[in-house]
Protein backbone atom coordinates (compact mmCIF):
# COMPACT_ATOMS: atom_id res chain seq x y z
CA UNK A 1 0.00 0.00 0.00
CA UNK A 2 2.86 2.37 0.84
CA UNK A 3 4.42 1.81 -2.59
CA UNK A 4 1.10 2.56 -4.28
CA UNK A 5 0.73 5.83 -2.33
CA UNK A 6 4.24 6.88 -3.27
CA UNK A 7 3.46 6.14 -6.90
CA UNK A 8 0.26 8.21 -6.75
CA UNK A 9 2.14 11.15 -5.19
CA UNK A 10 4.87 10.91 -7.83
CA UNK A 11 2.29 10.83 -10.63
CA UNK A 12 0.41 13.73 -9.08
CA UNK A 13 3.52 15.91 -9.08
CA UNK A 14 4.19 15.08 -12.74
CA UNK A 15 0.62 14.95 -14.05
CA UNK A 16 1.23 17.89 -16.39
CA UNK A 17 4.63 16.59 -17.47
CA UNK A 18 4.64 13.51 -19.71
CA UNK A 19 8.43 13.20 -19.73
CA UNK A 20 8.47 10.23 -17.32
CA UNK A 21 4.82 9.19 -17.57
CA UNK A 22 5.63 5.72 -18.91
CA UNK A 23 8.16 4.89 -16.20
CA UNK A 24 5.99 6.37 -13.44
CA UNK A 25 2.88 4.41 -14.35
CA UNK A 26 4.16 1.11 -15.70
CA UNK A 27 6.64 -1.62 -14.89
CA UNK A 28 8.06 -2.94 -18.15
CA UNK A 29 7.96 -6.76 -18.14
CA UNK A 30 9.07 -7.74 -21.63
CA UNK A 31 9.11 -6.77 -25.30
CA UNK A 32 6.29 -8.41 -27.24
CA UNK A 33 7.41 -7.36 -30.69
CA UNK A 34 8.89 -4.58 -32.78
CA UNK A 35 8.74 -3.21 -36.30
CA UNK A 36 10.09 -0.36 -38.34
CA UNK A 37 8.17 2.39 -36.52
CA UNK A 38 6.97 0.70 -33.34
CA UNK A 39 7.79 -1.44 -30.33
CA UNK A 40 5.18 -3.21 -28.19
CA UNK A 41 5.83 -3.90 -24.52
CA UNK A 42 4.09 -6.12 -21.96
CA UNK A 43 3.71 -3.97 -18.84
CA UNK A 44 2.21 -4.03 -15.35
CA UNK A 45 0.36 -0.96 -14.10
CA UNK A 46 1.96 0.21 -10.85
CA UNK A 47 -1.40 1.15 -9.30
CA UNK A 48 -4.11 -1.25 -10.51
CA UNK A 49 -1.52 -4.04 -11.05
CA UNK A 50 -3.24 -5.17 -14.28
CA UNK A 51 -1.30 -6.32 -17.32
CA UNK A 52 -1.48 -4.14 -20.44
CA UNK A 53 0.24 -3.79 -23.78
CA UNK A 54 1.97 -0.48 -24.48
CA UNK A 55 2.86 0.40 -28.05
CA UNK A 56 5.56 3.03 -28.63
CA UNK A 57 5.38 4.49 -32.11
CA UNK A 58 7.32 7.16 -33.97
CA UNK A 59 4.28 8.37 -35.88
CA UNK A 60 0.87 9.39 -34.58
CA UNK A 61 -1.87 6.77 -34.62
CA UNK A 62 -5.38 8.25 -34.61
CA UNK A 63 -7.75 5.54 -35.79
CA UNK A 64 -7.38 3.17 -32.83
CA UNK A 65 -8.94 5.65 -30.43
CA UNK A 66 -11.91 6.28 -32.73
CA UNK A 67 -13.21 2.71 -32.74
CA UNK A 68 -14.37 0.89 -29.62
CA UNK A 69 -15.97 -2.46 -30.24
CA UNK A 70 -15.63 -6.15 -29.54
CA UNK A 71 -13.85 -6.51 -32.89
CA UNK A 72 -10.81 -4.40 -31.99
CA UNK A 73 -8.22 -4.58 -29.23
CA UNK A 74 -9.38 -2.30 -26.41
CA UNK A 75 -7.77 1.13 -26.38
CA UNK A 76 -7.29 2.85 -23.00
CA UNK A 77 -5.06 5.88 -23.35
CA UNK A 78 -2.26 7.53 -25.34
CA UNK A 79 0.29 10.25 -24.64
CA UNK A 80 3.36 11.87 -26.27
CA UNK A 81 6.72 11.36 -24.60
CA UNK A 82 10.32 11.79 -25.75
CA UNK A 83 9.38 12.20 -29.44
CA UNK A 84 7.26 9.04 -29.40
CA UNK A 85 3.59 8.28 -28.95
CA UNK A 86 2.75 5.72 -26.27
CA UNK A 87 -0.54 3.80 -26.63
CA UNK A 88 -2.00 1.83 -23.70
CA UNK A 89 -4.06 -1.13 -24.93
CA UNK A 90 -5.63 -4.36 -23.80
CA UNK A 91 -3.03 -7.10 -23.42
CA UNK A 92 -3.46 -10.16 -25.64
CA UNK A 93 -0.84 -12.87 -25.16
CA UNK A 94 -1.17 -14.45 -28.62
CA UNK A 95 -1.55 -13.40 -32.22
CA UNK A 96 -2.49 -15.41 -35.29
CA UNK A 97 1.17 -15.85 -36.25
CA UNK A 98 1.77 -17.69 -32.96
CA UNK A 99 -1.24 -19.92 -33.66
CA UNK A 100 -0.09 -20.71 -37.21
CA UNK A 101 3.32 -21.78 -35.92
CA UNK A 102 2.06 -24.18 -33.22
CA UNK A 103 -1.19 -25.44 -34.75
CA UNK A 104 0.29 -28.37 -36.77
CA UNK A 105 2.29 -29.52 -33.74
CA UNK A 106 -0.72 -29.34 -31.42
CA UNK A 107 -2.69 -31.60 -33.76
CA UNK A 108 0.28 -33.87 -34.48
CA UNK A 109 0.28 -33.02 -38.17
CA UNK A 110 3.29 -33.12 -40.47
CA UNK A 111 3.68 -30.48 -43.20
CA UNK A 112 2.50 -32.84 -45.93
CA UNK A 113 -0.50 -34.15 -43.95
CA UNK A 114 -4.06 -32.93 -44.44
CA UNK A 115 -5.93 -31.39 -41.51
CA UNK A 116 -8.20 -33.59 -39.47
CA UNK A 117 -11.78 -32.46 -38.90
CA UNK A 118 -11.09 -30.91 -35.47
CA UNK A 119 -8.25 -28.70 -36.69
CA UNK A 120 -10.31 -27.77 -39.75
CA UNK A 121 -13.33 -26.63 -37.73
CA UNK A 122 -11.15 -24.67 -35.28
CA UNK A 123 -9.49 -22.97 -38.26
CA UNK A 124 -12.95 -22.18 -39.64
CA UNK A 125 -14.02 -20.57 -36.36
CA UNK A 126 -10.89 -18.41 -36.28
CA UNK A 127 -11.41 -17.32 -39.88
CA UNK A 128 -15.10 -16.58 -39.34
CA UNK A 129 -14.22 -14.23 -36.48
CA UNK A 130 -11.56 -12.53 -38.61
CA UNK A 131 -14.12 -12.02 -41.38
CA UNK A 132 -16.68 -10.64 -38.92
CA UNK A 133 -14.12 -8.16 -37.58
CA UNK A 134 -13.15 -6.89 -41.02
CA UNK A 135 -16.82 -6.75 -42.07
CA UNK A 136 -17.52 -4.47 -39.10
CA UNK A 137 -14.97 -1.89 -40.24
CA UNK A 138 -16.05 -2.08 -43.86
CA UNK A 139 -19.65 -1.36 -42.86
CA UNK A 140 -18.89 1.71 -40.74
CA UNK A 141 -19.84 5.14 -42.03
CA UNK A 142 -17.36 6.18 -43.26
CA UNK A 143 -15.78 2.85 -44.08
CA UNK A 144 -12.34 2.01 -42.72
CA UNK A 145 -9.74 0.22 -44.83
CA UNK A 146 -7.24 -1.42 -42.50
CA UNK A 147 -4.48 -1.73 -45.16
CA UNK A 148 -2.23 -3.88 -43.00
CA UNK A 149 -4.12 -7.09 -42.27
CA UNK A 150 -1.61 -9.82 -41.48
CA UNK A 151 -1.26 -12.54 -38.81
CA UNK A 152 0.73 -10.25 -36.46
CA UNK A 153 -2.16 -7.75 -36.38
CA UNK A 154 -4.83 -10.34 -35.57
CA UNK A 155 -4.78 -10.90 -31.81
CA UNK A 156 -6.19 -13.76 -29.78
CA UNK A 157 -7.70 -12.58 -26.49
CA UNK A 158 -7.75 -14.72 -23.35
CA UNK A 159 -10.72 -12.82 -21.88
CA UNK A 160 -13.45 -14.15 -24.15
CA UNK A 161 -16.69 -12.13 -24.24
CA UNK A 162 -19.78 -13.32 -26.07
CA UNK A 163 -17.73 -16.11 -27.60
CA UNK A 164 -15.38 -13.68 -29.38
CA UNK A 165 -11.64 -14.23 -29.03
CA UNK A 166 -10.27 -12.66 -32.25
CA UNK A 167 -9.52 -8.93 -32.31
CA UNK A 168 -7.83 -6.64 -34.82
CA UNK A 169 -5.06 -4.22 -33.88
CA UNK A 170 -2.53 -1.82 -35.38
CA UNK A 171 -4.59 0.82 -37.17
CA UNK A 172 -1.57 3.00 -37.91
CA UNK A 173 -2.10 2.57 -41.66
CA UNK A 174 -5.91 2.50 -41.56
CA UNK A 175 -7.72 5.09 -43.65
CA UNK A 176 -11.31 6.28 -43.97
CA UNK A 177 -12.93 5.59 -47.33
CA UNK A 178 -15.80 7.95 -48.10
CA UNK A 179 -16.39 7.98 -51.87
CA UNK A 180 -15.72 5.52 -54.69
CA UNK A 181 -13.54 8.08 -56.49
CA UNK A 182 -11.44 8.86 -53.42
CA UNK A 183 -7.64 8.67 -53.71
CA UNK A 184 -5.40 7.28 -50.97
CA UNK A 185 -1.66 7.11 -50.37
CA UNK A 186 0.17 4.30 -52.17
CA UNK A 187 2.35 1.37 -51.08
CA UNK A 188 0.95 0.99 -47.57
CA UNK A 189 1.03 -2.38 -45.80
CA UNK A 190 3.09 -5.53 -45.38
CA UNK A 191 4.32 -6.58 -48.87
CA UNK A 192 3.26 -10.25 -48.73
CA UNK A 193 -0.33 -9.32 -47.82
CA UNK A 194 -0.70 -6.16 -49.95
CA UNK A 195 -3.28 -6.13 -52.73
CA UNK A 196 -1.84 -5.12 -56.14
CA UNK A 197 -4.07 -2.03 -56.25
CA UNK A 198 -2.34 -0.64 -53.16
CA UNK A 199 0.53 0.31 -55.45
CA UNK A 200 -1.92 2.76 -57.07
CA UNK A 201 -3.85 5.63 -55.50
CA UNK A 202 -7.35 4.34 -56.27
CA UNK A 203 -8.61 1.40 -54.19
CA UNK A 204 -11.45 0.43 -51.89
CA UNK A 205 -12.16 -1.94 -49.00
CA UNK A 206 -11.55 -4.78 -51.47
CA UNK A 207 -7.84 -4.27 -50.80
CA UNK A 208 -8.40 -5.83 -47.36
CA UNK A 209 -10.14 -8.81 -48.99
CA UNK A 210 -6.95 -9.66 -50.84
CA UNK A 211 -5.10 -9.71 -47.51
CA UNK A 212 -7.76 -12.03 -46.08
CA UNK A 213 -7.19 -14.40 -49.01
CA UNK A 214 -3.47 -14.68 -48.21
CA UNK A 215 -4.27 -15.19 -44.53
CA UNK A 216 -6.73 -17.97 -45.37
CA UNK A 217 -4.04 -19.76 -47.40
CA UNK A 218 -1.82 -19.81 -44.31
CA UNK A 219 -4.60 -20.66 -41.87
CA UNK A 220 -5.84 -23.66 -43.87
CA UNK A 221 -2.35 -24.61 -45.01
CA UNK A 222 -3.30 -24.46 -48.71
CA UNK A 223 -0.63 -25.18 -51.29
CA UNK A 224 -0.85 -22.88 -54.28
CA UNK A 225 0.61 -24.22 -57.51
Amino acid sequence: MTNRLLTIVRIGKARNNFENHYQNLFEELSTIGSGGFETVFKVKHRIDEHIYAIKRVQIEVKNLGKVRSEYVVLYYNSWPENKHLYIQMEYCSQNLRNILEVKPKVFGRQDEDAMDCVEYFISCEIFIQILESVKYFHELNPQIIHRDLNPENILISESVRNGRFVKLCDFGLAVEHITASQSHSKNKGTPKYMAPELHQSKYTTKADIYSLGIISVELFDITLE
